[in-house]
């Protein structure tokens, strides 16, 4: 069995190429069963896709990498030689370890950072809906939360971490002189939304509005933070009312465009706007970070801030790879054991059938009144007969060589000694 897995993310590919592979997550299902529908023999698969990064893992007899990369390079609508530049490619155990450092955080723009992980099994889930997720990815996923889980609570790597959404606030505060004075647009209602209004909530801004495409929705996570709630089709005619737009949506397509932009800074006097794009694909058109007045952020542009107190976490790190590595070579030991499952599946069944048949001679013995010692000694040499019968054909034919190498492993097999 193989295990491949192919991959760009924050540090390998720039944000517009990300955004051609970001899938939601109503959309990963679908999209696996394009992927193994495209292989003659359909592996296991599961996709994962943050604003950070795409994914595919996969499983099978035989690793299958080339087409998968081009599968996704089509499905993207690019060459697979530029996929291939921006691209990781892993396999077996540099696979299960990449694999365990996600579930980590370890991988992260935040290091440490905890909502990887529920991304994570979320991407499982829908892969297990799916019917693609099989034997050997349940085991490499349900390890991999396992060790997440160990180096959570055994080390300080998630200590001091600082989140997107807390970085959009920091950068926040250095442009409004008072947090309390601002008015800010929350446009979407997902996680990453809902994350972000509560760090922003937390600085009593004068209001909060969300703009989603479903009210419903929205009300509820304005009504967490006693804002209002708007239509996303109301969003161009008031987005001059607001001082800070955070913007995460499922879009495939920029919702807040230059123009819209243009007309609230006239509308607003000038007085600058602060704009965070944490969707990918890109919700705000990117030529916006060239207006005056305008700073626009990305998650790509929040590195830097993200990073602050990496440094202190270094230590942290070093432990945290230590039981990852740990996790790899248990991972490997159970894909070694399980190669052999077959095989000692096929020695039982042919055991199994050799004591059937001997069980049956020895019945009919008995009902014809044989004596039980006499048949009893019949079925064992039976049995013991059947046994051997193959490793006593390879020590009489062959040549020499064969005949050593039949001995050495019948000495091995059937003459140790129990210590």
């Amino acid at each position: 069995m193989a295990v491949w897995a192919l991959g760009i993310n924050h540090t390998t590919a720039p944000l517009d190429l990300r955004g051609r592979f970001a899938y939601a997550i109503d959309q990963v299902e679908p999209t696996l069963k394009a992927l193994r529908s495209s292989m003659s023999r359909q592996p296991e698969a599961a996709i994962l896709s943050t604003c950070n990064r795409t994914e595919i893992y996969c499983a099978g007899e035989h690793s299958d990498m080339d087409h998968t990369l081009d599968w996704l390079a089509h499905s993207g609508g690019v060459s697979p030689s530029l996929l291939r530049s921006h691209a990781y490619t892993l396999r077996d155990g540099l696979a299960a370890r990449h694999a365990f450092r996600v579930a980590s955080g370890l991988d992260s723009m935040v290091l440490g950072e905890p909502q990887i992980l529920g991304q994570l099994k979320d991407a499982v889930r829908v892969a297990e809906q799916a019917g693609a997720l099989g034997t050997t990815l349940n085991q490499l996923f349900q390890r991999s939360f396992a060790v997440a889980k160990e180096v959570r609570t055994s080390t300080e790597i998630g200590a001091h971490s600082i989140s997107m959404a807390a970085a959009a606030v920091r950068l926040a505060s250095q442009l409004f002189e008072d947090m309390g004075e601002i008015r800010v647009l929350f446009v979407g209602a997902g996680e990453m939304v809902e994350l972000a209004a509560t760090h922003f909530a937390a600085r009593n801004p004068k209001g909060i509005a969300i703009a989603n495409r479903t009210l419903e929705r929205g009300e509820r996570l304005a009504s967490r933070f006693g804002g209002e709630v708007m239509r996303l089709a109301d969003l161009p005619g008031r987005l001059h009312e607001f001082d800070a737009v955070i913007s995460c949506t499922a879009s495939t397509l920029p919702i807040i465009g230059l123009g819209a932009v243009e007309r609230a800074l006239k509308a607003r006097k000038h007085r600058p706007m602060f704009m965070v794009d944490l969707a990918v694909p890109r919700d705000i058109e990117p030529e916006v970070k060239d207006l005056e007045d305008v700073y626009l952020y990305t998650v790509d542009d929040l590195a830097s801030v993200v990073q602050t107190g990496q440094a202190s976490r270094q230590a942290a790190v070093a432990q945290a790879e230590a039981i990852i590595d740990a996790g790899v070579q248990s991972f490997l030991h159970w894909m070694d054991k399980r190669g052999t499952v077959p095989l000692i599946l096929q020695l039982n069944a042919q055991a199994d059938e050799w004591r059937a048949m001997e069980l049956a001679r020895a019945r009919k013995l008995l009902a014809k009144g044989e004596n039980v010692d006499a048949v009893l000694e019949a079925l064992s040499k039976g049995l013991t007969q059947k046994m051997l019968h193959g490793a006593m054909a390879e020590l009489h034919a062959g040549d020499a060589e064969a005949r050593e190498r039949a001995s050495s492993a019948i000495q091995h097999f059937f003459l140790r000694k129990e210590r």
